[in-house]
């Protein structure tokens, strides 16, 4: 990366003081993946049972229940214990952002892409105004891909 030396693994570059190895990354986590497998498993006829949705979505029936908490809490999905229970499906449509943001929270819009953290709002970096409108399409492009139409 171009620019003076600060310290260790820091550069300042068009004024600001930006991580040597920060990147432009757009992960998610494993649990995301699975939760949207679990959304596509399930219907709104029958109960699944737990073990058998765990087999079906590949992952454990102990961490099972953390894949599901997000989509119980956003209605999308219910749950009933016992040994009758176990999940069904109770929402009829959820976008791919809607699903990201359920399970790992809000996509922060003020990301700096050279920073690699919160964008101060004061000497805005050269990538500044151009990130946060290619950012500003990306999240209106994940509110328009459907995970869920029943």
């Amino acid at each position: 990366m171009a620019g003076k030396a600060i310290t260790g693994q820091k550069a300042l570059v068009n004024n600001c003081i930006v991580d040597e190895y920060a990147t432009m990354q757009f992960t998610l986590q494993k649990k995301t993946e699975l939760a949207m497998r679990a959304l596509r498993a399930l219907s709104p006829a029958n109960m699944t049972a737990g073990s058998d949705l765990a087999s079906t979505i590949g992952t454990t029936a102990s961490f099972l229940p953390q894949v599901m908490a997000p989509l119980i809490r956003s209605g999308w999905v219910s749950s009933d214990r016992g040994p009758n229970g176990g999940y069904r499906l109770e929402g009829s449509e959820v976008s791919l952002l809607e699903l990201i943001e359920a399970v790992e929270g809000e996509i922060p819009s003020n990301r700096c892409v050279l920073r690699g953290s919160i964008c101060p709002g004061v000497d805005e970096c050269a990538l500044h105004q151009l990130w946060s409108r290619a950012q500003d399409k990306l999240i209106d492009e994940l509110g328009q891909i459907p995970v869920l139409v029943t």
